[in-house]
């Protein structure tokens, strides 16, 4: 092939041959030597007429010479420790459902996928390379990928590039998935979701934070960096209310990741992308649905905002998250997503909608073997909803230490 790069058309010719295609670098004479050795020489034909010296047909074909890789192709892999001191022909094939199988034995939170890379996962904070994996190519990362996306998911991707998506390893646990483009090759990051859901004891949270899940109105933000556990907190609060009493649970999320059973409660869950368009258009028919408890996975735009304000104002207990790092930022990041015009409103309605703040992070255990949960927790005193009010939110922080 002209062009050792076109990743779609190697993706085709995979497909219909059904043999893995690797394409190399190479200069023109030795590809017409190779084809002559393979087929014989055609009389009249170009590569007849620049090779007359071709061996005769049915020749063994030698070996071919050694050339560079292709470019953005990563080259060979000699033995080394990155890959467990095993030569390329020694180091396995792909296969997804052994790299998550592995995920889950070292008790790791994230797989990555990227081409010119063996497959990595995240244990504890730290990224480590399975070791007797070949480095990924784009087809290798095109059939792991696509083997799990529906033709409707295949056909979002390759419009937008990107895709969140839930997926389940039968048996096992379920897996949040990010699939997205770079160098012109598909990537990806799954991450861990188990089956069953911690208590708030299990996580080792404050009784403040399990206080929170007593209130029948109000708005309680769990806010954090990305891969904080915010999720896995939600989780624990909703299972329990979920497992004390008959209360009508909505969740809108993106994608689902922990899956819940109706106990007490009745709980349903929609996804974005699958069940509904977007978090805003959710919360607006969530309210139609008479429920009690609503989970927001994502607020992250001002109409989702708004609606789950209104909807901790009308009555409803609202769960939400943020990506922020303390309870100041969090109020701070929800009043400055509305214009300067509207700011004032908000901070009415966000002062007697909210109860509470936690602001949490993973942090190395005492014996270097694992991580857990460290927490701040704002409760919205009387104090701290002037503070609110007044636009002062630079002293939420002496509030809470009084």
């Amino acid at each position: 092939m002209a062009e050792p790069t076109d990743h779609l058309a190697t993706s085709q010719i995979t497909v219909e041959s059904g043999k893995e295609i690797r394409p190399v670098a190479a200069h023109r004479p030795d590809l017409l030597d190779a084809l002559d050795r393979a087929y014989g020489p055609v009389a009249g034909s170009s590569v007849a007429g620049e090779r007359p010296n071709a061996p005769a047909h049915g020749a063994p074909i030698a070996p071919a010479p050694s050339a560079p890789p292709a470019p953005g192709a990563p080259p060979a892999v000699p033995p080394t420790a990155a890959n467990g001191g095993l030569a390329a022909e020694e180091l396995k094939d792909p296969n997804l459902a052994d790299f998550l199988t592995t995920l889950m034995d070292r008790g790791g939170s994230d797989l990555h996928l990227t081409t010119g890379s063996p497959p990595v996962i995240r244990v504890n904070g730290d990224l480590i390379r399975l070791d007797g994996y070949r480095r990924l190519m784009p087809v290798d990362l095109q059939h792991l990928l696509y083997a799990i996306l529906t033709q409707k998911q295949r056909e979002v991707f390759e419009n937008n590039l990107e895709l969140d998506l839930s997926y389940q390893l039968p048996g096992k646990a379920r897996f949040r998935v990010n699939v997205f483009q770079q160098r012109d090759a598909m990537g990806a990051v799954m991450r861990l979701i188990p089956f069953d859901i911690k208590s708030v004891e299990d996580l080792g949270l404050p009784s403040t934070v399990k206080g929170f899940t007593d209130l029948r109105r109000g708005m309680v933000l769990v806010t954090g960096v990305t891969g904080s556990g915010k999720s896995t907190t939600l989780a624990a609060l909703v299972d329990k209310i979920n497992s004390e009493r008959p209360e009508h649970i909505m969740t809108v999320e993106d994608p689902i990741e922990f899956l819940h059973r109706h106990k007490e409660s009745l709980i349903n869950q929609r996804e974005v992308g699958t069940d509904t368009h977007g978090f805003a258009e959710a919360l607006k028919h969530v309210l139609r649905q008479d429920p009690d408890v609503i989970l927001v996975g994502e607020m992250r735009d001002l109409e989702t905002i708004s609606t789950a304000l209104t909807a901790a104002e009308t009555g409803h207990l609202v769960f939400g998250t943020l990506h922020t790092q303390d309870a100041p930022q969090s109020v701070d990041r929800i009043i400055d997503v509305f214009p300067p015009h509207q700011q004032e409103q908000i901070r009415v309605m966000l002062a007697g909608a909210l109860s509470g703040i936690v602001s949490q992070q993973l942090v190395p255990t005492a014996d270097g073997k694992g991580r857990a949960v460290a927490v701040e927790v704002l409760v919205a005193t009387p104090a701290v909803r002037n503070l609110i009010l007044e636009g002062k939110t630079h002293q939420i922080y002496t509030s809470m230490q009084a």
